[in-house]
Parts: C-alpha cells; structure tokens; sequence
C-alpha cells in the first residue's frame, strides 16, 4: 500500500474527509458567502458546476455549519429518487405521514413549511442536487409547491444543484416562472495552478507526509491534466502515488503523472 511506502498516516485524497479539513479553494469560499446571503434572505438559489468540482462537498461544508434549532435541512439527489420519491421524502422529512395524492402531498408540504417557520421558527432547508435530471413538469411543480401567500413570502431555503446544463434548463421559455424566482446563482470555477499546488500541500500534510512527495513538474503536470478539478486532482494523485510506490519513486515526478492520466484515460 503507497501509505506505508510513503509513511502516510492515512490516505490523503479520500472523500471521507471532516468538512473543517476542506481545502478552501476561492470557489468553496464565494459559494460559502452567497450561501449564507441566500440563508440570510431566504428564498430559492442555484449552484452548477462540472462533475467533480466541488458542489456538493461545499454544500456539506455549508449544513454543516447550520444550528439544528434554527434550521431542518433536506437533501435529496435525483439521481437517486423518483420525482413521487421527493415529494414523500420531503413529507417524511418535514414529520409528516406522506399522504398518498399529490395534490394533498403539496397541500400538506406547504403546511408543514409555513408552520416550521411562523410557528417553531425552524426554516426547511432543502437541497436538490443532480437536478439537470428533472423534467420540465418537475420545475413547474417546484414553481408552485414553494409559491406562498401569492408570492409575497419566503418560509425557506431551497437550493437547486447540478451540472451546467441545469443553468440552460432553467434559462429556457417554458421555466421562466421558476428562473426569474433565483435569488442566487454561482457557477463553480476549478482551482487554478497556485491552488492546485496549495490543494496537492494541505491533502498530503493532512494525511501526514513529512517531505514534499509531488514535484513542482509533477504538480504542474497534474494541473494542467485535470483542469483544476478536484475529483480528477484526487484520482491523478492518489493513481500517480500508487505507480510511484510500485516503482519505488521516493518523489513522484512528471512521468509518473503521465503515466497515471494514460491509466486513466484522461
């Protein structure tokens, strides 16, 4: 195992990471800020990004940091639920016994968010991530189930996350009712080569190494092949330490990089 060859105390590029041992790329921060806008104003906001860039760790940085007194947060990834699974996920998840009609589903959705809110003063934060999934059914029912007192107020926090073609989805015609209603939209960027370099030093530190195992060429190499995204970083370095201890590499180099994107296929 590349741990003991390069005496690591753990892996260092696992998604199984404490959200306080983040890397703070600039991107992780801006989302971090416009979310505690969207938090402070309440109301419906937009994150996008690639694959791999960060979205969701960000969000978990983010709920994490959310007092369960003042806020009931809900996550639900479409790739994984039915639209009919939402609906009774965030019933469930609101205390409610789901009832078994849709249109009683948003009745007593709807209910349950503005008691939360005027009565415990709890505000629902909910989360829809993969959500260039959905239908265009889908965002219209999104339209009306968090339309409250004719649109004239906000009793939570509904996040919309997915790829880019999420933020084209809800830039056509027949989705402007829910587009027009953002009241934040960020657009993740990847690290740039400084922050790559930085993203490369924390992860190993964290993970315990006591000299700097990756080049500046092999730094730059990874940069440059994963574009700057953190899920490619992480696959590029832990496969470039992996062929670095079967070769027996004290420091990995750029050919070992190169040699770990054709493995890849990257």
């Amino acid at each position: 195992m590349f741990t003991a060859f390069y005496s690591l105390a753990a892996r260092p590029f696992t998604k199984e990471i404490k959200t306080e041992e983040m890397y703070m790329s600039s991107s992780h921060k801006e989302l971090l800020a416009r979310l505690n806008y969207l938090k402070d104003s309440r109301g419906i906001g937009m994150v996008v990004g690639e694959a791999g860039s960060g979205k969701t760790s960000s969000l978990r940085t983010f709920v994490v940091s959310l007092k369960p007194s003042l806020y009931r947060v809900a996550y639900f990834p479409l790739s994984t639920v039915t639209v009919t699974d939402f609906y009774r996920g965030l019933a469930f998840s609101l205390g409610l016994e789901p009832a078994f009609r849709k249109v009683d589903l948003f009745s007593q959705i709807q209910e349950a968010i503005h008691n939360n809110y005027s009565g415990k003063k709890v505000v629902p934060f909910i989360i829809l991530d993969e959500l260039q999934l959905a239908s265009t059914k889908f965002f219209s029912d999104l339209h009306l189930l968090f339309n409250f007192s004719m649109d004239s107020e906000n009793p939570f926090v509904l996040v919309l996350c997915g790829l880019p073609t999420l933020g084209i989805k809800m830039s056509l015609t027949h989705n402007q009712p829910l587009n027009q209603r953002l009241i934040m939209r960020y657009k993740m960027s990847p690290l740039t080569k400084e922050e790559t370099k930085s993203y490369l030093e924390h992860h190993m530190c964290r993970a315990g190494a006591n000299y700097p195992i990756f080049s500046e060429n092999a730094v730059e190499a990874i940069s440059t092949v994963s574009r700057g995204w953190p899920r490619l970083i992480n696959n590029l370095a832990t496969t470039s330490l992996i062929y670095g201890c079967q070769k027996g590499l004290k420091h990995i180099d750029e050919e070992a990089v190169r040699q770990s994107a054709v493995e890849l296929g990257m």
